[in-house]
């Protein structure tokens, strides 16, 4: 039986939710990040740590695309040791190439995660813009914008896949309480 490894995490495991929080937008060429510290309290503002994105060369081979991708990848969790992943669940749209590709990094994603003991979340697009911005059709504009507003930066995050990613934390930090009073309704 699968048991996740037990590493720098542990002495978080207790309360996940005052750990940190890196938020994934998956991409091949471009792979967002966002490792974003929830509030202190339930009125308290996140903080924002690091903002960017890991980047790959669309002339190397899918392979060593991903090895350099979960390198990176290695590089953030053994940094930050994050307590929860909140990564942008894989939607088909039109391009099915493109979003193959997603599909393959989101995967190296969660098993990284999971691996690492964290709590792994995934978040659809809809969800997301609702958490952050307040509707389900929210621009990427909208919230590139949000997410400036709610981390008092100076201009709007770029590339869109750091703002989304960032928009992912969030959107966790914003619904993880909610979702551990229904799990511990179910418990009950």
């Amino acid at each position: 039986m699968f048991a996740p490894r037990q590493g720098s995490n542990d002495a978080r495991q207790g309360n996940q939710s005052a750990g940190l929080v890196l938020g994934i937008d998956p991409g091949l060429t471009r792979c967002g990040y966002a490792i974003v510290q929830p509030g202190a309290h339930a009125t308290a503002q996140p903080s924002l740590h690091s903002l960017g994105v890991l980047t790959t060369s669309p002339a190397e081979e899918l392979p060593l695309r991903l090895a350099h991708l979960q390198t990176d990848l290695l590089a953030l969790f053994d940094e930050f040791s994050p307590t929860a992943v909140a990564v942008e669940r894989v939607f088909f749209q039109h391009n099915t190439r493109t979003a193959m590709s997603v599909a393959q990094v989101s995967g190296v994603v969660l098993a990284m995660a999971a691996l690492r003991g964290c709590r792994v979340v995934q978040y659809t697009p809809t969800q997301v813009k609702s958490a952050v911005a307040g509707f389900g059709a929210a621009s990427k504009d909208d919230i590139a914008r949000m997410v400036q507003l709610r981390f008092g930066l100076r201009t709007l995050p770029t590339p869109a896949d750091a703002a989304d990613a960032a928009a992912l934390a969030l959107c966790h930090i914003a619904t993880e309480p909610f979702a551990r009073s229904v799990a511990g309704a179910r418990a009950r």
